[in-house]
């Protein structure tokens, strides 16, 4: 299994690594990493790995086995694997960091969005520094301002962003902490991650990485909202910096 060194310290740019095996497709897989893989709508991290002999491998994204025990890393296309790696290989890993920065400030302000809007979210997607929410709304009127203005008042707060984590069977006995409705979290291993803003302002199951005070977010607007079917409203936001 990867160890999924993101999920306890969304801010560690680099990581001590050792290959575990190559896949047949000529991707990456290491006994731990801080590279984020490809889900819950955020992309997968890109970056580099840093061999002891100074040769660098370019990594395109981050993906989930299909089990998700492990986490694969894609070179860049077009790259070649360093001549003679084997698993035991000893190496250096390294996120993107501002792409990454980014992506959590996004992600942060698409957990205080569904807090502005409390429906069901049917779908969402996260980009470097934009990101949408789809929920499903009954006929209404949505004001970009207003909502935009909600929207700062919750981040100017600079409420905690913390993690813990609960069984598989506290999840399913409390339903209401999942607010997505076409994705719900994987189950199976034992324990859940879920993500709390402030003592009370949002708390749903999240595997995803974020800042840890939403003042981090910056200023962040609602650019479009758009009519994806009859109660379907699709919310695009982006970060103004």
């Amino acid at each position: 299994m990867t160890e999924h060194l993101y999920q306890e310290d969304a801010y560690l740019r680099s990581c001590e690594a050792t290959l575990s095996h190559i896949t047949p497709q000529g991707c990456i897989v290491l006994d731990r990493t801080c590279f984020y893989p490809n889900g819950g709508g955020q992309p997968g991290d890109s970056g580099v790995l840093e061999f002891e002999d100074g040769t660098h491998l370019p990594i395109q994204t981050a993906l989930y086995s299909k089990d998700r025990s492990q986490i694969i890393h894609q070179p860049k296309e077009g790259t070649q694997l360093p001549d003679g790696l084997s698993p035991g290989a000893k190496l250096t890993a390294h996120i993107d960091w501002e792409t990454r920065y980014k992506r959590m400030r996004v992600h942060t302000a698409l957990h205080l969005l569904s807090v502005v809007l409390p429906f069901p979210v049917t779908g969402g997607q996260i980009s470097e520094g934009t990101g949408r929410l789809d929920f499903n709304i009954p006929e209404a009127t949505l004001d970009k301002q207003d909502l935009t203005d909600r929207l700062h008042q919750l981040i100017a707060n600079d409420d905690p962003v913390i993690h813990e984590w609960i069984t598989d069977a506290e999840l399913e006995a409390n339903p209401g902490l999942v607010k997505t409705m076409s994705v719900k979290p994987p189950m199976g291993t034992g324990s859940i991650r879920l993500v709390r803003i402030g003592p009370d302002i949002d708390l749903q199951p999240c595997g995803g990485t974020h800042v840890s005070q939403t003042m981090q977010i910056g200023k962040a607007i609602i650019t479009k909202i758009e009519n994806k079917g009859r109660q379907n409203r699709r919310v695009r936001i982006q970060l103004e910096d």
